[in-house]
């Protein structure tokens, strides 16, 4: 059953959903590689304060329920526009199925395009069906192959 509109709030992120958002990044990744509180806390000042990106949430009037950063990246092709990645893309396992993260994702998107930016790019991990199935339905496609390297020692997702 969708969610009211009222009740949700898709707004950049602050200091103080740091704790948010990591509860929500254990979904994302349950077996993440551990890093202090205070590392966390010192990238997470350096991401809210980077020019071009924004950690989107969802919140409830209270607890944020689905997170996504945008990353709006200037370009030299395309007549300077600039292209926009979408990472980190998680919504809580208790809201799902609830138009939440479409709506998050519209807003990354609308964002996107409002700043000027000529594409938004993302990847999903090549198994996860049901984040393709999503993907698709909002509109986009699948029109490239992505690839990536992992720096030496650092463990793949599983």
């Amino acid at each position: 059953m969708p969610i009211s509109p009222d009740s949700l709030v898709i707004r950049s992120a602050t200091t103080e959903d740091f704790e948010g958002l990591c509860a929500l990044y254990v979904q994302l990744i349950t077996n993440d590689i551990p890093a202090s509180d205070d590392l966390r806390r010192e990238t997470f000042n350096q991401i809210l304060a980077q020019p071009g990106v924004d950690v989107l949430v969802a919140d409830m009037a209270g607890p944020l329920v689905a997170t996504c950063m945008l990353v709006k990246v200037p370009n030299l092709t395309r007549g300077c526009a600039p292209f926009a990645l979408i990472e980190n893309v998680v919504t809580h396992a208790d809201w799902r199925g609830k138009g939440i993260g479409k709506a998050l994702m519209q807003r990354a998107t609308d964002a996107a395009f409002e700043a000027g930016c000529f594409k938004v790019m993302l990847l999903s991990g090549s198994a996860n069906k049901n984040a393709h199935r999503f993907y698709k339905n909002l509109g986009f496609v699948t029109s490239k192959t992505g690839f990536e390297m992992r720096s030496p020692g650092y463990p793949t997702r599983t």
